[in-house]
């Protein structure tokens, strides 16, 4: 039986790398099979994985194929690694999708559902970045840590 990982283990950083690479290697696989459709955001450039630590967005087509290809490929991902992902701490966002689709997207992935802008790394994401109240709060932080 093994113990797990604990805080403060040095190689806790190093195994979570390689855990987190391994899930990019199956969105890539998943994409290159034509299993997933990723987000594109012009003719020659697409994006479907964002990563930090433990926090992961993946970007998509709105259809039910990717959510079916999103939810194996997120087990295959627990079952290979052993690690858990938190689905009902995980939000679903939508940009010109239906609200009928999007609550039944939330209840196949057993997530909620979130709107534009939210933060992600304590940064605005989907937010005018030109308003100066959009950078209020990284500034307000930026300066408490001064």
């Amino acid at each position: 039986m093994s113990k797990g990982l604990r805080q403060g283990d040095p190689l806790s950083p190093f195994l979570f790398i390689i855990a987190a690479d391994a899930l990019t290697n199956l969105v890539n696989d998943a994409i290159q099979s034509g299993c997933f459709k990723s987000s594109m955001v012009s003719n020659d450039q697409q994006h479907h994985v964002l990563q930090y630590a433990d926090d992961t967005i993946l970007l998509g087509e709105g259809s039910w194929e990717n959510l079916w290809s999103l939810k194996l490929f997120l087990r295959g991902f627990e079952l290979v690694s052993g690690l858990k992902v938190d689905f009902y701490n995980s939000k679903l966002y939508g940009i010109n999708l239906e609200d009928q689709f999007l609550n039944a997207a939330s209840a196949f992935l057993s997530c909620s559902i979130d709107e534009f802008p939210f933060c992600f790394l304590g940064l605005p994401v989907g937010a005018n970045p030109r308003r100066c109240d959009t950078w209020k709060p990284v500034v307000d932080a930026m300066k408490k840590k001064l």
